[in-house]
């Protein structure tokens, strides 16, 4: 009877083990909405300086655009035009829900609306949105975790982000491929309303800048458009400027180098 007894209890401890590693595996699995943020912040951080290429893949021709880039969290970015001739000195600016774009070309300073965020951003296929991150992909979606899938040797979280009632975004679906380790999007489709994809993003040649580590080149692809892409690749990335808000001014924009 000791033996039995002794035994039920070595049993239920077990059991109690087991249950409480399986309550362990499941806690240490972000959720969607934690996946997408931390993807987010490791591609952005809180003050960022960047310096990028731009080509512009057409079948019959390319075009290189140069870029340098400051952003501080959400609310604040800049970012100027240094080649070619043709486009040097222009900028835009993000301050909250203000967007603005100088033209040194004709002097004049644009104030950029919602409307405007789907179209082409400097002739490439990037769109505004996804250079002056108007919309949120951590505020204005809701998130779902699909399952976890190998996209070019990286074991990846796969999440569905479907818009917000409320919230004026360009796209109507967007599917995210972020690793599992290090949360860097290797991966993002993205759809318009009737479902169709329209764009898909891939992420190249991981690096490490500082203490993360980010695809140094992304390639967008349009679903509809062959032989056509556009490929950014880093050239700087600093998450340790510290940039102060006064920085992002329509003043500044005239005259930062």
């Amino acid at each position: 009877m000791e033996l039995i007894l002794k035994n039920g209890f070595a049993g239920l401890c077990l059991t109690g083990l087991f249950l409480l590693a399986g309550i362990d595996v499941q806690a240490q699995t972000p959720s969607a909405v934690e996946i997408v943020k931390k993807a987010d912040e490791n591609s952005r951080g809180d003050n960022l300086y960047s310096e990028i290429k731009m080509t512009v893949v057409r079948p019959t021709w390319t075009r290189e655009v140069g870029i340098k880039s400051w952003s501080k969290g959400d609310d604040y970015s800049l970012t100027l035009i240094t080649s070619p001739a043709k486009e040097k000195g222009q900028a835009f600016l993000k301050r909250q829900k203000d967007l603005w774009n100088w033209q040194p070309a004709i002097g004049r300073m644009i104030k950029m609306s919602s409307s405007v965020m789907g179209q082409a951003w400097m002739g490439s296929d990037f769109t505004n949105d996804d250079l002056m991150r108007e919309s949120s992909i951590v505020n204005d979606y809701t998130h779902q975790l699909e399952k976890t899938e190998e996209i070019r040797e990286f074991d990846c979280y796969k999440v569905i982000l479907i818009p917000k009632e409320e919230a004026a975004v360009v796209w109507g679906k967007v599917v995210m491929w972020i690793s599992t380790n290090g949360f860097i999007e290797i991966k993002t489709e993205f759809y318009d309303e009737d479902n169709v994809l329209v764009n898909t993003f891939d992420g190249y040649d991981v690096k490490p800048f500082g203490k993360r580590r980010i695809a140094s080149r992304m390639e967008v692809i349009p679903a509809d458009k062959p032989n056509q892409k556009t490929v950014m690749e880093v050239i700087k990335y600093d998450f340790d400027s510290v940039i102060n808000e006064s920085f992002f001014s329509q003043q500044n924009m005239k005259t930062v180098r």
